[in-house]
């Protein structure tokens, strides 16, 4: 998605061009969740049991999605699709978001807790891990939300393919590499608490971080609107930016 400025000359004029830029951008993100559907759903086809972190479907994002658009697709290819959906403490938005709209929309899933994915994968029922990406460093360096990392290691261990979705705008070509992108620190409440019912000792320190970041070694592809990058990622990210 680009930058979006608009410099409005009469107050009159305010409402409708924001709301027609509103529009416009709604399209752009739609478009790009669209073809980056066609571009992953052809993954999921090949490995149809499918691990996935945190929300990146339509109540994150205009339409299908990031993450949750190739599953979208090949689920309307009639492609026999299972997810396993990451309940992702300590807010839940799998438990809460993801878990929700894959059962409203009719596709096959299985909620777990996030310390049984190892588990799942010990056991042969994953395919693929498929998440999504709040930014990506010029050498593909992406942070998500905190426990993407923890899956990226698994699937190295148990040689999965850990793919990640997002549109190019995601890509931050100021940023060389993971280790500049600032993670956020939540309030540790959140992790003492759940559904606002305290479950720890109020005195006991806690720590929450927002996001990790995984390694561009542990990343198998990012699927883009613009098609899949794959390593090296500084060659292939740069292709797209058109970077010398």
């Amino acid at each position: 998605m680009r930058a979006h400025y608009i410099e409005v000359a009469h107050e009159e004029n305010r409402r409708s061009l924001l709301e027609a830029e509103a529009h416009a951008i709604h399209q752009e993100d739609a478009l790009a969740c669209q073809a980056i559907a066609n571009a992953g759903y052809p993954l999921v086809q090949s490995n149809p049991r499918v691990l996935t972190h945190c929300n990146a479907g339509s109540l994150a994002v205009s339409e299908m999605g990031t993450a949750l658009a190739p599953i979208y697709k090949a689920h309307e290819k009639k492609i026999k699709v299972h997810v396993y959906v990451d309940e992702t403490r300590p807010l839940l938005q799998g438990a809460r978001l993801t878990a929700y709209e894959l059962y409203r929309n009719g596709v096959d899933c299985t909620l777990i807790s996030d310390n049984m994915a190892a588990h799942i994968m010990s056991e042969g029922d994953v395919d693929m891990v498929l998440v999504g990406a709040d930014r990506i460093a010029s050498n593909g360096d992406t942070a998500n939300k905190i426990g993407t990392l923890n899956l990226a290691i698994l699937c190295q261990y148990f040689s999965i393919p850990f793919y990640v979705a997002a549109p190019s705008s995601t890509i931050d070509i100021s940023t060389p590499q993971g280790c500049d992108i600032v993670i956020e620190e939540r309030d540790p409440r959140e992790v003492k608490e759940i559904a606002g019912e305290l479950v720890a000792p109020i005195q006991v320190n806690a720590r929450s971080p927002a996001f990790d970041v995984t390694p561009n070694k542990l990343i198998a592809g990012i699927i883009t609107e613009q098609g899949i990058l794959r390593a090296p990622f500084d060659l292939s990210i740069g292709a797209i930016f058109d970077l010398p």
